[in-house]
């Protein structure tokens, strides 16, 4: 519980690049921000997803020139290295002038340059990993921060076991309370309540994959009555939204980003997603029936592996992105239509939801602060 008459506190919050990371790392705030007069600072990625996102929930942030770097040979890699140099440069003023007391990283480009300038200057870092197997930036990072909050067991294999804190995956608040809003989601999408309706996400940038096997679909929402929330991210958008006709416009919402996500999920039945570490944790906490569709390439093949874990405990199904043209249609609305299904999957999910994961992440950032204060040197 905040108190006022405690003295403000600095935090840095860095990453980005996509929504998994950003998201998290604004529940992380918020969840600071109740417990303890904050002030904190975002750094992330010039040109980057986070720079846009971050000030629309209420924070204030800074962008390094900073880039990853090209697995294959390219040109563009002979920039990386000065931009790792003007990324920790720029770190190192930004948190000389605002002073942290803790400075957190959540994966993503911007956290690397971040949580070193920090070190340097002897401040506690600690990391969020959300997935099951561990980004570059957290892998290099984990050897000299003080704590690790993990979403998954057996992440012993990349990290110090002795900094490992296990603490689920942070989600926001205000997408999950999804209770007595399917009207209200209704309107803001101009569809129907009393409709069936499936909600389709590919991620904050979308998914080409899952796009195509929904074009192949199209015809059966309207044969079937049904409707379709359909997020295809920026680059599928303008042909999505040309493949509407008149005849299926008023069952079928095309948009290109969702920012709604609560409404999204209080007017979803079922939900066709990748497999994302934040997708799968938002997923379970709203209880709603997912089909995911993970994603080959992600390293590790990790979003196949969060995936399998759960259809292990028959709280999803699992497609595989090279079936999903052929199966995924019928596989989709013989789930819509199968009402005691999808109750087997809700009860299941809604066993594996953890929502209070941003307070114990917090929880250890506010305890570093604390143990700092009487560590001479807090590195460990």
């Amino acid at each position: 519980m905040k108190n006022s008459s405690q003295q403000q506190h600095r935090y840095i919050i860095s990453g980005g690049g996509t929504g998994g990371h950003i998201f998290p790392a604004i529940a992380i705030a918020n969840a600071i921000s109740a417990k303890v007069d904050a002030e904190i600072l975002f750094i992330g990625a010039k040109g980057k997803m986070e720079m846009e996102k971050v000030p629309a929930a209420g924070y204030k942030i800074e962008g390094l020139w900073i880039s990853g770097l090209q697995r294959k040979l390219s040109l563009k890699n002979l920039s990386f290295p000065l931009k790792v140099i003007s990324s920790l440069n720029r770190a190192k003023k930004i948190i000389k002038a605002f002073k942290p007391e803790v400075v957190i990283g959540v994966g993503g480009f911007a956290s690397g340059p971040t949580l070193k300038a920090a070190q340097r200057k002897g401040i506690p870092t600690l990391i969020q990993e959300q997935n099951s197997f561990p980004g570059i930036t957290n892998k290099l990072l984990a050897k000299s921060v003080n704590k690790i909050c993990v979403a998954w067991e057996g992440l012993e294999k990349y990290f110090p076991a002795n900094k490992i804190v296990i603490t689920g995956n942070p989600i926001r608040k205000e997408v999950i309370q999804i209770e007595g809003k399917r009207k209200t989601a209704a309107a803001f999408f101009g569809l129907d309540p009393a409709k069936k309706t499936v909600l389709v996400v590919g991620g904050s940038q979308g998914s080409l994959a899952i796009n195509k096997s929904i074009q192949l679909s199209l015809d059966r929402f309207k044969e079937d009555n049904v409707q379709l929330v359909w997020q295809t991210g920026i680059y599928f958008f303008d042909e999505a939204d040309s493949l509407i006709s008149d005849s299926n416009s008023g069952l079928i919402k095309v948009v290109k980003f969702i920012d709604r996500m609560d409404l999204a999920y209080a007017l979803a039945d079922v939900i066709v997603s990748r497999a994302g570490a934040i997708a799968i944790s938002e997923i379970c906490a709203v209880a709603k029936p997912p089909i995911f569709i993970p994603l080959p390439s992600a390293a590790e093949d990790h979003q196949t592996k969060n995936a399998e874990s759960l259809e292990a405990k028959n709280a999803a199904i699992l497609l595989h992105q090279n079936e999903a043209d052929e199966k995924l249609g019928q596989v989709l609305f013989e789930l819509i239509h199968d009402e005691k299904r999808q109750k087997e999957l809700a009860g299941n999910l809604n066993k594996l939801a953890v929502i209070n994961s941003a307070d114990k992440i917090a929880d250890e950032i506010i305890k570093l602060r604390n143990e700092s204060k009487t560590n001479v040197n807090p590195k460990s």
